[in-house]
């Protein structure tokens, strides 16, 4: 599971007594809510469903693979539905591939979700195995769905005005610029990253 409430709370509070800007930013916008999602398959397979789709659409193509396929969506069972059925559901040629990538990877125990290396440069790289898993996903599955409490995903738009803006920087910092700016909130840039979008998201800011 992601990370809880308490472990957000308790790390936000070690980074903003050793940093002014993050306890000012704290102060002013509060502690973000929790953000988890189940561990395993599911999640991945729904991360490539939502890609490049509205939260509707994504709803309604899982909905339909559900209807085809059963609640849990077996590996199996979409590696052995065709290509006309998974269209049906709503998976173009592109999704249908990186879904079966990943099924394939699952099947034959290529990649265990439930046993992934402890260090997170490892396990992103276990997870970019799959085709259509790049790294923000990669780094967003082991936040919400691991809650490993030091992942930084600094290719985020969002984490890097969010960062920017914290930081009290006039322009929004690249990604390199970003993976360097949260180097002083180690080992809480996962409640940090997590900040960073409740913080962006703020409208009173």
């Amino acid at each position: 599971m992601g990370l809880t409430n308490a472990q957000l709370t308790a790390g936000l509070d070690a980074v903003a007594a050793r940093d002014p800007q993050v306890a000012r930013a704290l102060e002013a916008v509060g502690y973000p809510e929790e953000r988890i999602r189940e561990t395993g398959y599911r999640t991945l397979l729904r991360t490539i469903v939502g890609q490049q789709v509205s939260v509707a659409a994504a709803n309604a193509v899982w909905g339909r693979l559900v209807a085809q396929l059963g609640e849990d969506i077996p590996p199996r069972a979409l590696l052995d539905a065709d290509f006309d059925a998974l269209r049906a559901c709503g998976l173009s040629r592109q999704k249908q591939g990186y879904a079966r990538s990943l099924c394939a990877l699952i099947d034959d125990g290529a990649l265990d979700l439930h046993a992934l290396p402890a260090d997170d440069e490892e396990a992103i790289a276990a997870l970019t195995q799959v085709k259509g898993i790049g790294r923000w996903s990669a780094e967003i599955y082991l936040l919400f769905a691991e809650g490993r409490p030091d992942i930084w995903p600094a290719g985020d738009l969002a984490v890097q005005v969010g960062a920017g803006r914290i930081a009290g920087m006039e322009e929004r910092p690249d990604e390199r610029a970003t993976r360097a700016l949260a180097e002083k909130w180690r080992p809480h840039r996962g409640a940090m990253a997590i900040f960073t979008w409740h913080y962006y998201q703020n409208p009173a800011l």
